[in-house]
């Protein structure tokens, strides 16, 4: 079993501070600026909720990537997502996801794209949402200098 900690502290009007007995940095929030009495500039707890799972493909496409031997050479990765008021509640009504992988001339997009549908698909934390979430990944084949016998460590980065 892992388990994890986060706490917040309210620090006035309607911010708050998040923080782990784990993690250095702690992160300002607040509800969105598109909200009544919302706060600019501050992240807001529906950007953290796309956040972790935008950040959650990234790191499952990482792990399953270097498993299966995939060599890419940048993954970067867009997400938005709707919010409509359903039965006088705010309900999230779409994520899209739109990571964008560029690998050297001798990988095979298919390849990639059935990666990144494998990440989708086992990335817990978008496993746990409710939402449905649309993949839409973008692979490009670069000419590089990196050979076949070379791996590109995406770790370094």
């Amino acid at each position: 079993m892992k388990q994890y900690e986060i706490n917040i502290k309210w620090i006035g009007n309607k911010k708050g501070i998040l923080s782990s007995p784990v993690i250095p940095k702690n992160i300002e929030v607040a509800i969105p600026i598109d909200f009544p009495k919302g706060i600019e500039e501050i992240w807001s707890p529906e950007q953290l909720f796309l956040a972790s799972i935008n950040s959650c493909l990234m790191s499952t496409f990482l792990t399953i990537a270097k498993n299966s031997n995939l060599k890419f050479i940048s993954f970067e990765s867009n997400s938005t997502c709707n919010v409509e008021t359903i039965d006088s509640k705010y309900t999230m009504t779409g994520i899209v996801l739109k990571p964008k992988v560029v690998i050297p001339f001798f990988q095979k997009p298919e390849q990639v794209k059935h990666i990144l549908k494998m990440s989708e698909k086992s990335c817990l934390i978008a496993n746990d949402a409710k939402t449905i979430i649309r993949l839409e990944p973008e692979v490009t084949v670069a000419l590089t200098l990196i050979s076949k016998e070379e791996k590109y460590d995406f770790h370094q980065q």
